[in-house]
């Protein structure tokens, strides 16, 4: 809401209430002795509206056994299909919605009710309602086009990446993604050569299979299909490996027997999973 809007309902407000609930100056705005109290007394009415819908969801989640989970793309292609048929063999009375987005997209979901678990990497601040549970780091690998030099190689470092064009993910949408290319290239006293910026995994490999550059992502992104890559590994520094991390994360004190379910099932699973990660 735009300043002037704000200052309009809360003049409105006031005019309904017969009473002033700001002081204000040309310098400052502060509360009322109204507005105090006003302000307390909304407070108590938001929070029994969440608790309220806390109880509706859990009422609800007992009834129906549906377990909506969203995950980041390299979970959706690597995690998940290892993970879900050992969860649907134990629990074949449970459903499974999945949803594939970013972790920017996901966080949203969980916390409106729309989502009961995701699979994300952990923002650098974190909402106190959310419990975020780290389950290991991806490791990076290089795509690189079948007919690049580089393609024959088994393994490559950043230097020999240096004269590279590289496509790289747009950083408002996926940081961890975007700041591990330039980082790497930072830390080497190189200057990464950005040829272009894309959105999706599936969109960086297939630029990739083009020509048009290089790009380093997880990998689990080599389950997508796209012909004419290759993913070489990837020489990191030690202080560089734990830069992809991926941690499960639900809304905090929020009771849900199939996510509890699910959450079991992928502790049973996280060695093996954590070794193709």
């Amino acid at each position: 809401m735009l300043p002037a809007s704000l200052g309009r309902q809360i003049k409105l407000l006031e005019e309904s209430l017969g009473t002033r609930l700001l002081v204000r100056t040309t310098r400052s705005v502060s509360l009322t002795e109204s507005g105090r109290s006003f302000v307390d007394a909304a407070r108590d009415i938001v929070e029994q509206a969440d608790r309220l819908e806390v109880s509706f969801r859990e009422n609800r989640q007992d009834q129906a056994s549906i377990l909506r989970i969203g995950a980041i793309d390299s979970a959706a292609v690597g995690l998940m299909p290892q993970l879900l048929p050992h969860f649907r063999e134990l629990h074949s009375d449970i459903d499974v919605e999945l949803l594939e987005q970013k972790t920017i997209r996901l966080l949203p979901r969980l916390l409106s009710g729309r989502l009961d678990i995701a699979i994300v990497r952990p923002p650098e601040v974190r909402d106190a309602r959310l419990f975020y549970q780290h389950l290991f780091y991806e490791t990076a690998v290089v795509a690189v086009p079948e007919s690049h030099p580089l393609a024959k190689r088994k393994t490559v470092t950043v230097q020999e990446m240096a004269d590279a064009p590289l496509i790289v993910p747009e950083r408002n949408s996926r940081p961890h993604s975007h700041d591990l290319t330039m980082k790497l290239f930072l830390e080497a006293g190189l200057t990464a050569r950005v040829a272009q910026i894309a959105e999706e995994k599936q969109t960086i490999v297939s630029l990739v299979s083009t020509g048009v550059g290089l790009a380093i992502v997880p990998r689990w992104a080599s389950r997508l299909a796209v012909g004419g890559v290759t993913f070489v590994s990837l020489e990191l520094p030690d202080t560089a490996r734990n830069r992809l991390a991926v941690s499960a994360v639900w809304v905090r004190d929020a009771r849900h027997p199939a996510r509890d379910a699910f959450l079991n099932v992928l502790k049973d699973r996280l060695s093996a999973l954590a070794e193709t990660a």
